[in-house]
């Protein structure tokens, strides 16, 4: 008799969680992937926060950093499907992982269902002051002639080091590649001249340009960024095809039952409206990406798709 009570609460249980009528009934935690503090993190605990008030149960954040982010990623991958475990995921950790770490502990396709993109930022190319690069026609132009022009990234793979890569590729162009060990460095080497480009993320680019430590060639996207806005894009200056935009979102474990999915994306939509999230979100410089879980899912598939060419094209091997 125990038994079959046993049996029907967790039928019942499990009827709920499907239908998504009393989900959530317990604490929901979000798993960032990187160390406090970074932004990521950051936006993880202001969705946190506004999830929290708008659900009826706690979501709180839990940092699990290590190995790029796939550490964080595999525990997602790998938990219950119920809705209260949730991922923040990236470009680094869902866009160009896949392509340049072929032997992931999961399918960043397969194993996880996105919910929603939250922000963005593109990456901004720029040259050394010493360089005397003042423009991407001028870098075109400087390159072809037989210059000797390298450039930094925070690493091989990264989205700094591929954005690079793309615009050499399309420019048909000879760029020497140094990579180190973070944007501050390559910043620092940049600001220094001991390397004559570098892209990075409008985050870590704004501050540098604004200060005139270094000069910002153009804007890896399809329009200007409202933080730079006086530096046109790459494609306002003739290459066509540089698109290299930072994002960060929200995914789940696939096979979360569609109206617990569906229940904390429109949250999502709705608190990207909020005006104090949408002044956290320029305070990170990111701009709000408010895309539903199935463009979001549509997003990501097109994002391995290009990023999985220029690793290919560029021969970037990781071991």
């Amino acid at each position: 008799m125990k038994r079959r009570m046993l049996l029907a609460m967790v039928a019942t249980s499990v009827a709920t969680v499907a239908s998504g009528q009393a989900w959530p009934v317990k604490p929901i935690k979000i798993i960032v992937p990187f160390p406090p503090g970074q932004s990521t993190d950051i936006l993880a605990r202001v969705m946190a926060d506004q999830l929290t008030k708008a659900l009826g149960q706690q979501v709180v954040v839990e940092n699990r950093p290590g190995a790029g982010g796939s550490i964080g990623a595999d525990v997602v991958a790998k938990s219950a499907a119920d809705g209260y475990t949730l991922l923040m995921v990236t470009i680094s950790t869902h866009g160009i992982a896949p392509a340049i770490y072929p032997k992931l502990p999961y399918d960043t396709q397969k194993d996880f269902a996105p919910i929603a993109n939250i922000g963005l930022t593109p990456q901004v190319l720029m040259a050394s002051l010493k360089s005397g690069i003042t423009s991407v026609p001028d870098l075109v132009a400087k390159a072809k002639a037989g210059a000797d022009l390298n450039y930094g990234s925070s690493g091989n793979g990264s989205a700094s080091h591929l954005a690079i890569e793309m615009l050499r590729s399309a420019a048909g162009i000879k760029l020497t590649h140094v990579p180190f060990k973070g944007n501050g460095e390559a910043q620092m080497a940049l600001q220094a001249g001991d390397i004559q480009l570098l892209s990075d993320a409008v985050p870590g680019a704004v501050g540098p340009i604004n200060a005139g430590k270094v000069k910002a060639l153009g804007i890896a996207d399809q329009r200007r960024s409202p933080f730079l806005a006086d530096v046109p894009t790459i494609a306002e200056q003739g290459i066509q095809g540089v698109v290299a935009v930072g994002w960060i979102g929200l995914s789940a474990p696939a096979r979360t039952p569609e109206p617990v999915l569906d229940k904390i994306s429109a949250e999502v939509m709705r608190i990207l409206k909020e005006p104090e999230v949408l002044d956290k979100l320029k305070g990170l410089a990111f701009v709000p990406a408010k895309e539903s879980r199935q463009e979001f899912e549509a997003y990501i598939a097109l994002e391995n798709l290009k990023w999985k060419k220029i690793v290919e094209d560029a021969g970037v091997k990781i071991e």
